[in-house]
């Protein structure tokens, strides 16, 4: 039923319904923390870093000789790496976290993928990472920072999973939303005008060829219901740094709770 009178409001008030979806796409939605989640997020030393007007979340775990840095995916937070800190902290790593802006417990705002990129890279030089692991969209913010910024240079990245074109969130979001072509079509021109960027050249497949990143690793589900496994192909194939595993009876979110993706993650890393 919301779906159809999504329908009929793109037709009768396209204008309206563009700054709506625009909204709903500059502002990430909270999601409630799971039990193991605040768990972990209770171990952490926490800080505050100031950022772009943010009040950002910041963590670390261990005090082991190896580091490494996650990032999250949209509407995601620190939080959701629970298993995959615990596996790296036993496994000698320091391991450091944050909240993107208006995600997790950072302060709240209007954000984009432009800010979230930007803090990457200040916080790859920050905690003087060489290592990083990303989940879903952060691989986008992560990959696009790197390409940003070449001087960064990475030894070794894990991708768990990752989307390759920005123009395919668009169009998810449109889908999921029900709003028309006509509606897209103007929301696309919205946020081309906001960021000065085609919103066909933000391609994770064209980031990497500009990132300086010695060996990564992408880890996708074959049936992946959020980001279709063929979108991690894609990046895989212009990254010839890269591997590509491809995995079964993960999905998109388990992926980071599964003992053998863990193993695997901390293989990896210390090869």
């Amino acid at each position: 039923m919301r779906k159809k009178v999504v329908k009929i409001a793109s037709i009768l008030f396209p204008s309206l319904m563009v700054k709506l979806a625009y909204d709903k796409l500059t502002n990430p939605q909270l999601h409630k923390l799971r039990e193991h989640e605040q768990a972990i997020l209770d171990k952490a030393e926490k800080d505050i870093f100031p950022f772009k007007g943010y009040d950002i979340q910041l963590y670390k775990w261990g005090n082991g000789t190896k580091k490494v840095m996650l990032i999250h995916g949209w509407e995601g937070h620190a939080g959701n790496f629970a298993d995959v800190i615990e596996k790296l902290v036993k496994n000698n790593y320091t391991v450091y976290g944050f909240d993107g802006p208006s995600h997790g417990l950072s302060s709240r705002g209007k954000t984009s993928l432009f800010e979230f990129t930007e803090l990457v890279g200040v916080l790859i030089v920050k905690f003087e990472v060489e290592k990083l692991i990303s989940h879903s969209f952060g691989g986008v913010a992560t990959t696009y920072s790197l390409a940003q910024n070449p001087h960064l240079k990475i030894s070794k990245y894990v991708l768990l999973t990752t989307p390759n074109k920005f123009s395919e969130r668009i169009s998810d979001l449109s889908t999921r939303v029900g709003i028309s072509q006509k509606v897209q079509k103007g929301l696309i021109q919205k946020v081309e005008s906001e960021i000065e960027i085609k919103v066909d050249d933000l391609n994770v497949s064209d980031f990497v060829k500009k990132a300086n990143v010695a060996q990564a690793l992408i880890l996708h589900d074959k049936s992946d219901t959020v980001i279709d496994i063929s979108q991690s192909r894609n990046v895989f194939q212009n990254w010839p740094q890269c591997q590509m595993e491809e995995l079964e009876g993960t999905g998109h979110f388990r992926i980071l709770r599964i003992e053998s993706v863990l193993e695997r993650v901390v293989e990896f890393l210390d090869m």
